[in-house]
């Protein structure tokens, strides 16, 4: 799969809450200052062209839905980011985490009855 540019996953961002849209309806999303029309529609096509997107017909226009899941890229980045920057060690990130977020025994304690709960 591949990775997305910050304004390809802002788009998909957008569709992967609306679950459908047109351009004019994803440009309504985005923050001030909204981008071109042509801009939003040109990096929708792109999306289409990486198969994140796929659209219907709507009248003259069309309604683009997301074809990849959000949990799905996310797992693909995380592990991407986990690889590159990790060398593949989840411990070896958490550990990078808590270094740099100052976090103490007792946050990490909190996020494995978290993971714990999710398990159940």
């Amino acid at each position: 799969m591949k990775q997305l540019t910050k304004a390809e996953e802002e788009i998909m961002q957008i569709l992967w809450t609306k679950k459908e849209a047109n351009v004019a309806a994803i440009i309504e999303e985005m923050p001030e200052p909204k981008p071109a029309y042509n801009t939003v529609s040109t990096i929708v096509r792109i999306l289409e062209s990486k198969a994140f997107v796929d659209h219907k017909k709507a009248g003259k226009g069309y309604i683009y839905f997301p074809v990849v899941e959000k949990e799905t890229y996310t797992n693909q980045s995380m592990n991407k980011l986990i690889d590159g920057y990790f060398n593949g060690s989840f411990k070896s990130m958490v550990s990078f985490f808590m270094k740099k977020n100052k976090m103490d025994s007792a946050d990490l304690e909190a996020i494995l009855k978290e993971i714990n709960k999710k398990e159940d």
